[in-house]
């Protein structure tokens, strides 16, 4: 993208924010937009698809401060949508070309992209040196057990450098509540810039899952055994959590297998602090004895002949054919 297009595009009418809108409001507009405009949910619509383009090209500027400072210095210095002919000896009126003003004025010799070789309107004014340049994004992967992935955990990332340098090893905290396959970034984890900041370290992280509860947003869930007993005659037992202690639950007589208990505030914790969480789901299974005989045969055989007279496929093929 030219100069000429920043001095032309108003970059925060096409996201909707405010000039002084901090980073994150910039990325609730874009993610906002991108997604109402996004190709898969306006197929065949051109119009939609080009909006899509002007909001992903308005947020990669205004979502970088260095550009963002760099389109803002060019917008205020052209008073927000100046045109200026495309210059040299040919051109139109005969005057100079947008790129080569702004270039002539800071010291740069000719036309270029903004934030690039040549083209950085505030790289060394007036002839001095180019800005210190920002250090390379690196990528690593990261293994952490359920809980950890939860609590938030720190790790030790092996980092090998693209250069040919030393290995290096990166510790890093990562956020509480972490999903499984998630992305995150680590500001100034990456490469070391010359003279700069330091470039950014993306970790995919991988979650290992748990033997007992499984993650459903901000709920777990679980499957929680009963006796024939238990289920038929209701019992209160003992249901572990995650932190390790254990909650007494009610079993309603009747309760039949695969009935959902919730039990509030047990689940993933939206806060360091504890005070908000999702909740726990436990599904109740009914465990039938593998092993039947002597008084329990009979006793089972008892019971059967008392219910003889229900039918627990009653109506079930009347439904299958319906």
């Amino acid at each position: 993208m030219s100069m000429q297009d920043w001095a032309e595009k108003d970059f925060y009418a096409v996201l909707g924010v405010p000039h002084d809108a901090d980073a994150a409001e910039v990325k609730k507009a874009y993610r906002k937009k991108a997604r109402t405009l996004h190709p898969d949910a306006n197929p065949d619509d051109p119009a939609a698809e080009q909006r899509f383009k002007e909001v992903g090209e308005a947020y990669a500027v205004l979502s970088d401060p260095e550009q963002r400072r760099q389109y803002d210095g060019v917008r205020a210095m052209v008073g927000g949508g100046a045109r200026f002919s495309a210059g040299g000896a040919g051109g139109a009126g005969g005057g100079a070309g947008f790129e080569d003003l702004l270039g002539g004025l800071f010291g740069q010799g000719g036309a270029g992209a903004p934030g690039g070789a040549g083209g950085n309107p505030f790289g060394g004014p007036f002839g001095g040196p180019p800005p210190p340049a920002r250090g390379q994004d690196l990528e690593a992967s990261a293994r952490v057990g359920f809980r950890a992935a939860l609590e938030g955990a720190t790790v030790s990332l092996r980092v090998p450098d693209p250069r040919g340098g030393p290995v290096r090893t990166v510790n890093a905290r990562l956020p509480q509540g972490v999903r499984d396959g998630q992305k995150v970034r680590l500001r100034g984890k990456g490469m070391p810039g010359p003279g700069g900041t330091a470039g950014d370290l993306l970790v995919t992280v991988h979650v290992e899952p748990h033997p007992v509860f499984k993650r459903e947003g901000d709920d777990l869930r679980m499957t929680l055994p009963v006796s024939f007993d238990e289920a038929v005659l209701g019992a209160t037992v003992e249901v572990p959590t995650l932190d390790g202690s254990s909650v007494r639950v009610k079993v309603a007589p009747g309760t039949p297998s695969g009935r959902t208990l919730r039990l509030k505030g047990r689940g993933v914790k939206r806060s360091r602090a504890g005070d908000e969480a999702g909740d726990l789901l436990v599904a109740v299974e009914v465990v039938v004895p593998q092993r039947v005989d002597g008084a329990v045969r009979e006793a089972v055989e008892a019971f059967a002949r008392a219910t003889a007279g229900e039918d627990p496929r009653a109506g079930l093929a009347e439904r299958a054919r319906g």
